[in-house]
């Protein structure tokens, strides 16, 4: 765990450190993103732009958003400086996993188990209007088990302020009080007991994924749905595409993929099991007894996207609608896809660069996204938890089943 950076809220206090990680974050950004024209913009003046302000930061929060202001002005996704206050440091380390032994070596002071570990509740937030609302649970995880729902306003966390790592970092396996509202009416305000884990930043979206796969019953079928958290994860994909053919959701009538909020990442290798051709094989044992197994999935299908689905998930949106594979439910895509790679700062902070640029059939989705066939508007501020894009999925998807 990150005890050195939890016990203080600072980054390194003197400028001059402060000046070094600077110069990194910019010459790493020189050598490698994808566009040696930076964009347009003039990146050896954003430097002499930035410099003296992030020089004068007072705590890592601070520094963080001016690096950040200078890495906007890239207007490019996949670009980003990450510390160990935010919940995404630790994601992308457990979906990236560095290999190459500098990352490593600058880690370890950090990482005293080796293994990329932060302690949550398990949620996504969003801030709107100056207010920060729960955009999206974890499968099975403490907020879940709570009762925290999808569009509750946090409003502290033991009496605090609510901070996304801070607020539970010592915290776990004890009881925090999380103070929420549920509706726009200020009566609606109540206390919830929840108990933060550690999570192992490697493996929790895929335990996710599976806690998340099951069985709709509806009018007599039964409709398999899965939640794809992250498509970073080669685990993740064949997890489903075992499911699919030989396992929990192989015997069901229809298909909702959920590619809403998380990460994407990866390659889209699995939209071949929705678009490709090839035999069923039926095996007959000597007691007569058969078993057919098909090498696709040939049954109807239908993805959800979401403002938080994004790069290889909006791909996959592109695919699915461009082989007519199946209906595209929800809202408007994020529109980042290009290719991006972390770096690891001297002092263990985390920059996503986009090192290549990307085109899907000959179509750049950067900045544009990827619309869906049918959409339908999703008001997360006190939402109680209802999720009419999922509703609507259920009920497109049936009425394309025999």
């Amino acid at each position: 765990m990150l005890t050195l950076w939890l016990a203080s809220p600072l980054l390194p206090t003197l400028a001059q450190p402060q000046a070094r990680v600077f110069d990194e974050v910019w010459q790493t950004i020189n050598d490698n993103f994808y566009d040696p024209k930076f964009n347009g913009i003039n990146w050896q003046a954003m430097r002499d732009k930035y410099k003296p302000q992030a020089i004068k930061s007072k705590s890592s929060q601070e520094f963080a958003a001016v690096v950040n202001q200078m890495l906007a002005e890239l207007r490019t996704s996949h670009t980003r400086f990450y510390t160990p206050d935010e919940q995404s440091y630790y994601q992308l380390l457990g979906i990236f996993q560095p290999r190459d032994r500098k990352s490593l070596n600058r880690l370890k002071p950090f990482f005293s188990k080796g293994k990329f570990e932060y302690t949550d509740i398990g949620i996504f937030t969003k801030a709107i209007n100056g207010k920060t609302f729960v955009s999206a649970i974890l499968d099975e995880s403490p907020a879940i088990k709570a009762g925290i729902k999808v569009g509750d306003e946090i409003l502290s966390v033991n009496n605090q302020p609510y901070q996304p790592v801070q607020s539970f970092a010592p915290k776990a396996g004890q009881k925090v009080t999380i103070q929420i509202q549920r509706t726009a009416d200020t009566n609606s305000k109540q206390e919830i007991v929840v108990t933060p884990k550690v999570y192992d930043a490697t493996t929790m979206f895929l335990d996710a994924q599976r806690v998340s796969t099951q069985i709709i019953e509806r009018q007599n079928k039964k409709i398999g749905y899965v939640h794809i958290w992250a498509n970073a994860a080669d685990p993740s994909q064949e997890k489903l595409i075992y499911d699919l053919l030989y396992d929990r959701l192989k015997d069901a009538d229809a298909l909702i993929l959920d590619l809403r909020a998380g990460w994407g990442g990866g390659n889209n290798n699995y939209l071949t099991v929705f678009t490709g051709q090839g035999p069923s094989i039926t095996s007959i044992a000597r007691n007569g007894s058969r078993v057919t197994y098909d090498s696709h999935w040939k049954k109807p299908v239908v993805i959800l996207i979401n403002e938080g689905s994004r790069s290889s998930k909006e791909i996959i949106a592109y695919g699915f609608q461009q082989y007519k594979i199946g209906s595209v439910i929800g809202t408007k895509t994020l529109g980042a896809v290009v290719a991006g790679r972390p770096f690891i700062m001297q002092d263990g902070t985390l920059l996503y660069v986009a090192v290549t640029n990307v085109f899907v059939n000959g179509t750049r989705l950067e900045g544009k996204g990827v619309t869906p066939d049918i959409t339908v508007p999703f008001t997360l501020e006190y939402a109680q938890g209802a999720d009419p894009q999922k509703e609507k999925a259920i009920e497109v998807v049936l009425s394309n089943t025999k």
